[in-house]
């Protein structure tokens, strides 16, 4: 069973962004589990964006920091890879939107933080991600009245807590999947919304206990065009992150 929705922001989803997507935004904060916002007692500002192949799929990820005792902006692989795999430096991340990272670099001294074009310009150091053709689990069944079925997974560090999880379930109006109250369960919650021609469905899934979650969407295509999609993994991508998840990569399936 699944619930067909209309998320916040729906004709973002329906209609593509413009030529560039928004930034991805990151306080990094002197402890972990601190909150984020204006007023946030922020170490540094962290700007992210995913490098994209024409199917939506990640091939890499750009990056670059800016903390008030360097006063410069730096760009570094490894720390935009150690998000990901240390713990301890993960739990001192929090996502936060652009208005939030303005009022942080102007009250620690930045000024007027650089419009999108110009933070692109301080992407030195890219992390490379796998960029291999889609794994294909066998063949791909399309069902009657599309030309297209993808399956991608986009994979998250971290875990959520009972409330930022119950949280999602309701924003997304996810039916619960079977033995979903039980912390080991796999599968969490599956929605469903059409926009257009188009059918998506998406569960969201834990991967071990406390150690990574990702949201497996199926994208059942009935137009010409694919732009739902990548607003769409951008969509669900954006609110994982601001439950204090941080997207590892995107992947596809078929």
């Amino acid at each position: 069973m699944t619930a067909d929705i209309r998320l916040p922001g729906d004709t973002v989803i329906i209609s593509p962004y413009g030529p560039r997507p928004p930034l991805d935004y990151y306080l990094v904060m002197p402890e972990p589990g601190q909150a984020g916002g204006p007023s946030a007692p922020a170490d540094g500002i962290v700007i992210e964006e995913f490098v994209l192949a024409d199917d939506h799929t990640a091939t890499g990820l750009d990056s670059a920091g800016w903390t008030a005792t360097d006063g410069a902006w730096w760009s570094s692989a490894a720390f935009s890879r150690g998000m990901r795999t240390d713990p301890a430096l993960r739990d001192r991340v929090v996502a936060v939107h652009r208005h939030d990272a303005e009022a942080v670099y102007r009250r620690l001294g930045g000024g007027a933080l650089p419009d999108e074009a110009t933070l692109r310009t301080c992407f030195h150091d890219r992390l490379p991600l796998d960029d291999s053709a889609p794994l294909l689990l066998g063949s791909p069944q399309v069902p009657e009245g599309f030309r297209e079925r993808r399956v991608y997974r986009v994979l998250f560090a971290g875990d959520l807590d009972a409330e930022r999880l119950q949280r999602l379930r309701a924003v997304w109006e996810m039916a619960p999947a079977d033995r979903s109250a039980d912390p080991m369960a796999r599968v969490a919650g599956t929605a469903r919304m059409h926009a257009g021609r188009d059918v998506l469905t998406w569960d969201l899934r834990r991967i071990g206990p406390g150690t990574a979650w990702c949201l497996d969407l199926t994208a059942c295509l009935g137009g010409s065009s694919d732009n739902t999609v990548g607003s769409l993994l951008r969509e669900l991508t954006a609110m994982m992150r601001h439950a204090r998840l941080i997207p590892v990569t995107i992947e596809r399936f078929a």
